[in-house]
């Protein structure tokens, strides 16, 4: 298996210049009020006994775990994804000026899940691939499934599957380069990308799972994620398509939550809430290891896939 470079969004974005000029005019308001939950599953799981329902509910804007994955392991994978040839050197990429580019390695149902076959003979090289990609350090993809295991009140955890047996892909690594960036946005396999057709369609919720391996300065601490206080409906796609949700949300008195992250640390938000990653700062790429989940209150599984 290849890493895919021919990454592309799964519906149109709005122009860069429109939602960049949104941005400048119209900062987010972060609110103090509406916290992350962390730092560990202890600390988690002490104040809330249930925090992927309060996730659902949008109570909280994210779960960070620190240091769930050791930072020598993340730096030692990403030599390994440079000596199998599954990313370039980011020492001969870090002067690269072109823009928009990401690397998956991993299966992505958004890009490959308009052919089923296809998309399923990949996510079985993905998960050959996994089986000794990470020898010789922590598994990455088992400390994010177990994470999640640990707040999820005993509800099973697995890789999203059909009912014949076909397994979606466990998870995926996303390198980011040059002036990368998404404008606000959500994430939902049946709202947005109305995947019908797919087991993973019968969740109410939609979160996402994301572990740094990297960020692109050195000092680490870079913003990873803005999540904004609004999930997503029909009257707020307007905003969005237009490129003006930064607008919206000044109207509106929407506040927001800015996720930094060092290498290492891993978090949870719920992708109905509209959310925007900023632009690298540095010159290095941004990696970071990501899932989707699909989650429902009164459902004994969540399903797990990228």
């Amino acid at each position: 298996m290849s890493a895919d470079p021919n990454w592309k969004p799964a519906s149109p974005e709005p122009e860069r210049d429109t939602s960049l000029a949104d941005l400048k005019a119209f900062p987010p308001r972060f609110d103090p009020a509406w916290a992350p939950a962390g730092p560990d599953v202890a600390a988690v799981l002490s104040g809330d006994p249930d925090p992927l329902r309060s996730l659902a509910e949008a109570r909280i804007p994210a779960i960070i775990l620190r240091g769930a994955y050791p930072a020598a392991d993340c730096a030692g994978l990403i030599g390994r994804f440079i000596s199998r040839g599954l990313m370039p050197d980011p020492a001969a990429t870090a002067s690269s000026a072109e823009p928009r580019r990401r690397i998956d390695i991993g299966t992505s149902l958004g890009n490959r899940g308009g052919d089923r076959e296809a998309f399923f003979q990949h996510a079985a090289e993905t998960q050959a691939l996994f089986k000794s990609l990470f020898d010789g350090f922590r598994n990455p993809v088992d400390t994010l499934y177990g994470s999640l295991a640990a707040l999820a009140g005993g509800k099973r955890v697995l890789t999203a599957r059909e009912p014949d047996g076909r397994s979606y892909g466990p998870a995926i690594f996303r390198i980011h380069y040059g002036d990368h960036a998404y404008a606000p946005h959500f994430d939902h396999v049946r709202l947005r990308e109305k995947r019908f057709t797919y087991a993973a369609s019968r969740f109410v919720n939609q979160f996402a799972g994301i572990l740094c391996l990297q960020n692109d300065t050195p000092n680490g601490g870079g913003t990873q994620t803005i999540v904004h206080h609004r999930l997503w409906t029909p009257e707020v796609e307007p905003a969005l398509s237009s490129g003006t949700f930064h607008a919206y949300a000044h109207a509106q008195g929407i506040g927001s939550c800015a996720v930094g992250l060092n290498p290492g640390d891993l978090y949870f938000f719920n992708t109905q809430c509209i959310h925007e990653v900023p632009a690298l700062l540095g010159k290095s790429p941004r990696i970071v290891l990501a899932v989707f989940i699909g989650y429902s209150p009164d459902d004994d599984e969540i399903f797990v896939w990228s």
